[in-house]
């Protein structure tokens, strides 16, 4: 492990200095990005107890100190090695995975690291305005510890394109840094991290859901074919665990204040916002939002880019091993298309269906988060239960973009849409109210505010009350 080097490392990277140069030329970049675009107010002036890698095995992962987030240690940590590692999967399974980039496949691998490498610093730009309205310094720590470790994600990808990829690779690079989160002129490549995230409630269930699409993407790259990828990509799923749990143990915390605020008053939506709070309906509005456009990070249910993903190796299905199959040349998968109004059921090849799989999946993982919340409405005696849209419902891409679903997944009429839009996705009064509840910050240790619970327990072993976020001259 090279820790003490400028750019903290495990890939030996002073033994490449034509490297290390390059990326020591992309560094002072990365830099003026972060302090321009990372969380506003909070650069310089405060130290922040974070988690920090120092190297890639279990003892140096995970090292909690007070850091001030320029002085993080953005660094470039890869797994280690399988050793004798073989293509899992596709129509080269069975040889040897790649060490360098075999030349046929250079530009989708470019594409699927770019496409990844942009998310991580397209959600700091979202998230950069969030500690100004911060409903405790548990909270703020959590949101910041997000932050650096998506800036420290992007690292590795750039590591990846400055290594594999030239001038071609170099260009990309800088390119990450030119887009923005919500750009009329240069946004960011996928819609889902134009979206604004202006309140918690927001960040909470982009955390929950488009963290956890996160975690499904970098299963299926960490199965590709090219090793340096599979090795970034398994190390980045260390970190990201923290960041679905932030958001799922946010919304429980909501839930449980909301229904603290029902038991206390009548038991209605109204009287909940009376009280300072966050109704139900309003929470399942959210989740109805955030839900569905993850969804749409898997890309299209009938898509060729997927079949020949797969066939070459380049990017599998999370915990391939798991399936029996796993060359998929026979085999359909059947998917409801919409025509004329209906749902067709059509038997589409396996390998062209690789999004739909990989997107069932993440909706049985986030079914289990919502037996959590459910949970929690049972515990305090309510008869509510949030639950999960029908895949169909508010897509943008893919089959059923451009068609009206409810959100049982019936097919409606344009009409009728516009008339109940507002019954289904968070309506502009539902976001004046919110962002009205989180005007004022809570900044002192172990206080929160009224609209969040407190959570069970701190961070790393430290009680709620420990001081995560200090102010310094």
């Amino acid at each position: 492990m090279l820790s003490s080097e400028r750019i903290p490392n495990n890939v030996y990277l002073s033994d490449n200095k034509r490297l290390q140069r390059a990326l020591e030329r992309w560094q002072p970049k990365f830099l003026d990005w972060w302090k321009d675009m990372g969380p506003e107010g909070f650069q310089d002036a405060h130290k922040v107890y974070l988690r920090t890698a120092i190297s890639a095995d279990a003892k140096g992962w995970a090292n909690f100190d007070y850091v001030r987030m320029p002085e993080y240690r953005w660094g470039i940590f890869l797994a280690e090695p399988e050793h004798e590692r073989k293509i899992a999967f596709g129509d080269l399974m069975g040889r040897d995975v790649w060490q360098e980039v075999p030349g046929e496949f250079r530009n989708p691998l470019r594409r699927l690291i770019v496409t990844q490498g942009d998310t991580e610093p397209a959600s700091v730009e979202q998230q950069r305005l969030l500690g100004q309205n911060c409903p405790s310094l548990y909270d703020l720590r959590n949101i910041f510890q997000v932050n650096v470790e998506e800036g420290r994600h992007l690292w590795a990808m750039v590591y990846l394109l400055h290594s594999y990829f030239g001038r071609d690779g170099r260009d990309e690079g800088d390119a990450l840094l030119e887009r923005t989160s919500g750009s009329e002129d240069k946004p960011r490549i996928l819609s889902t991290f134009n979206e604004p995230i202006t309140n918690w409630l927001d960040f909470y269930m982009f955390a929950m859901f488009t963290d956890r699409d996160g975690k499904y993407q970098l299963l299926a790259l960490a199965e590709s074919s090219f090793d340096p990828l599979s090795r970034t990509t398994r190390f980045m799923l260390t970190e990201e665990a923290h960041h679905m749990f932030v958001g799922e143990t946010g919304i429980a915390r909501i839930i449980e204040r909301c229904c603290q605020l029902l038991q206390e008053t009548s038991g209605m939506a109204e009287d909940v916002r009376r009280q300072g709070g966050i109704d139900l309906p309003t929470i399942q509005k959210h989740l109805n939002l955030w839900f569905t456009l993850s969804l749409d990070l898997f890309g299209g249910e009938i898509s060729s880019n997927a079949a020949s993903f797969f066939a070459n190796g380049l990017k599998g299905r999370p915990h391939e091993m798991r399936f029996d199959d796993h060359v998929a040349k026979e085999g359909t998968y059947d998917v409801p298309v919409p025509e004329n109004g209906h749902l067709k059921s059509e038997e589409v090849p396996l390998r062209n269906a690789m999004n739909e799989v990989n997107r069932d999946s993440y909706i049985e993982d986030c079914e289990k988060g919502l037996k959590r919340w459910n949970r929690v409405l049972e515990k305090f005696g309510m008869s509510d239960r949030l639950y999960l849209p029908n895949k169909r419902f508010n897509r943008h891409i893919g089959i059923y973009a451009g068609h009206h679903f409810d959100p049982q997944g019936h097919p409606i009429s344009e009409e009728k849409w516009e008339l109940h839009k507002d019954e289904w996705l968070p309506s502009a009064a539902d976001k004046q109210y919110i962002e009205s509840l989180q005007a004022t910050p809570v900044f002192e240790p172990g206080k929160m505010a009224n609209w969040i619970a407190p959570p069970r327990r701190g961070i790393n072993g430290q009680p709620v009350d420990f001081d995560y976020v200090r102010a310094e001259a």
